[in-house]
């Protein structure tokens, strides 16, 4: 039976669902910026633990989801605290409403990565269900002889010339969730990406030193 909410794996978990929300002075839209990027992040580590079954995935999903609930906490407090005639509350009111929709998203996220406590004979059912998709989770590592060591993401512009998303990046034990464009990749990282499967195999030979970035780019 799937459970509506999963249970937490770890005792930091259940900290963060209960603890305190301290009132930040933020503004609605940053509030708002901060929710979208949350529910890109965490659909994709839920897609990524499913297909690939980590926990370790699925725990970063309760952290980014009791994190958008606190997001979601303070963006009501503060249209509380902004609107002051008929015409602020009704602007407020739709704002609220997006970051509903928001919020929803990082639960169905966790959702998904409740189907990992289904019955073992099952769960292997889901990433050839999940294989359909046009965009796919991969993994790729960076090996010693690739140009893409030393270098930043954003500096290689990843995302633009392979329409390939890098996800989350796992460097030995540490793991780098949403990297940003300032991340440098390094010898051994290993990457999770997201996209089409042209631009992964393109990306995929570069990684593995088969291709020069510069052929990419050109």
């Amino acid at each position: 039976m799937i459970k509506r909410k999963r249970k937490r794996i770890l005792e930091k978990d259940k900290d963060e669902e209960h603890e305190e929300i301290i009132y930040e002075d933020r503004s609605v839209r940053e509030l708002l910026t901060i929710m979208k990027d949350y529910s890109e992040l965490i659909t994709d580590l839920a897609y990524a633990a499913i297909v690939f079954e980590s926990k370790d995935l699925a725990v970063e999903v309760g952290h980014i989801e009791a994190e958008m609930d606190k997001m979601m906490y303070l963006i009501r407090l503060k249209s509380m605290l902004s609107a002051r005639t008929v015409e602020d509350a009704e602007q407020l009111s739709g704002l609220l409403q997006v970051a509903s929709a928001a919020e929803k998203i990082s639960d169905a996220a966790e959702d998904m990565v409740s189907l990992l406590n289904m019955d073992v004979e099952i769960r292997p059912l889901l990433p050839n269900i999940l294989s359909e998709a046009d965009e796919k989770i991969h993994t790729l590592r960076i090996k010693k002889s690739s140009d893409m060591a030393g270098h930043s993401i954003g500096e290689l512009r990843i995302e633009s010339h392979t329409g390939v998303r890098i996800v989350a990046v796992k460097r030995k034990m540490r793991w780098i969730y949403g990297p940003e464009g300032h991340t440098r990749l390094k010898k051994g990282d290993l990457l999770i990406v997201r996209g089409v499967d042209e631009g992964y195999n393109e990306l995929k030979r570069v990684a593995y030193g088969k291709l020069a970035w510069k052929e990419v780019i050109s």
